[in-house]
């Protein structure tokens, strides 16, 4: 899809996308699921970041709100671990458009450390 991790640090993790023809939906606005997927991932990012690199990490569920369609220009996506337990995360993520700024969707997830 061609995410690039451009942070990760203790519980955060900010991937960007640029958007390109194949990423859209017949109407030419981004797909929601190429929304989600970013989301996912940049969230994995966020839990990994807390666990050794040889322990596996899992989505338990993913809830995405989509605010507004996105037309073109780039996004970025932060996911922050809202809280770590042993065996359970809760993260949310905000995604932006890199353009101007506003608020495209937004992700809330658990995550299960296998």
């Amino acid at each position: 899809m061609g995410m690039k991790l451009v942070d990760m640090k203790l519980d955060e993790a900010t991937i960007t996308l640029d958007m390109r023809d194949d990423l859209r939906q017949p109407s030419g606005i981004l797909h929601g699921g190429v929304t989600a997927t970013l989301i996912d991932t940049a969230m994995a990012f966020a839990v990994r970041s807390r666990v050794d690199p040889d322990v596996a990490t899992a989505t338990i569920d993913l809830t995405v709100h989509y605010l507004r369609p996105h037309i073109e220009g780039p996004i970025r996506c932060t996911a922050r671990v809202v809280r770590a337990g042993r065996r359970i995360s809760s993260v949310s993520a905000d995604v932006f458009a890199e353009k101007n700024g506003k608020l495209i969707a937004t992700g809330l997830s658990t995550y299960t450390i296998v």
